[in-house]
């Protein structure tokens, strides 16, 4: 009974993001759909769908065939990590060796991001990790807006059932699907903002980091800024 109660809301779940991508590529061509009133923008931006856990969330999403990418992957990349962290790290979208563990930040980035929450003093099963798209775009290009707009819903619920003290976007396009496409990572990183009244803090990605090593004392002074928000000690190194 419980499962046919719930049904109907996973229909309309999957209207609900169809709408959201078709507004999303209406704006992009500068046009404002007139069939949409306030209230019903209002009610795309609401949650019709009643999921309280993340185990849950990630059964709505299910064998998720909502956008293209699903054509190609060999995995979803859920996200993995403590289910109410104080902290939680967003990048782009699951590269190979993700898409083949269903893992996120496995590969050599993802050595990288463990040893930066190394240096944090924290674990990576003390924080979340997830990605703005949870299938691999094709040869590991920028996801599309299409395939954002029908991914970002469920990031959005992740993060809003973890609820974490501070969020830290790895690259630009992680900080333009939370922040907007009007965000300049090179000019904008390292400051504080927020999304859904959380302090975000957008830093470049690991990736970045293996391809030019100086930014990666801009990366740790962005971290140094997270761990005083939390709380941990920061050592002058």
């Amino acid at each position: 009974m419980e499962k046919e109660s719930v049904a109907p809301q996973i229909e309309l779940k999957e209207i609900v993001g169809q709408l959201k991508s078709l507004l999303v590529s209406h704006r992009e061509m500068g046009l404002e759909p007139p069939f949409l009133s306030q209230a019903a923008l209002d009610y795309l931006d609401s949650d019709p769908l009643p999921v309280d856990s993340l185990t849950g969330l990630r059964e709505v999403l299910g064998d998720c065939k909502r956008c293209k990418l699903h054509l190609g992957r060999t995995n979803l990349v859920f996200g993995e990590g403590a289910t109410k962290a104080s902290l939680v790290f967003v990048g782009e979208g699951p590269g190979r060796d993700e898409d083949l563990q269903g893992r996120p930040f496995v590969g050599e980035a993802g050595g990288l991001l463990t040893k930066i929450i190394k240096a944090m003093g924290l674990t990576r099963e003390s924080v979340y990790i997830c990605n703005v798209v949870k299938c691999r775009p094709p040869h590991n290009r920028d996801p599309e807006p299409d395939e954002i707009a029908a991914c970002i819903p469920f990031l959005e619920r992740q993060i809003r059932l973890i609820s974490p003290k501070v969020i830290c976007t790895l690259g630009r396009v992680a900080a333009q699907g939370l922040l907007g496409q009007e965000f300049k990572i090179t000019r904008q990183r390292g400051e504080w903002y927020s999304f859904k009244d959380i302090p975000l803090m957008p830093t470049y990605h690991p990736a970045y980091l293996l391809r030019n090593q100086a930014a990666k004392r801009d990366v740790w002074e962005d971290v140094k800024k997270i761990m005083q928000r939390l709380g941990l000690e920061v050592k002058n190194t």
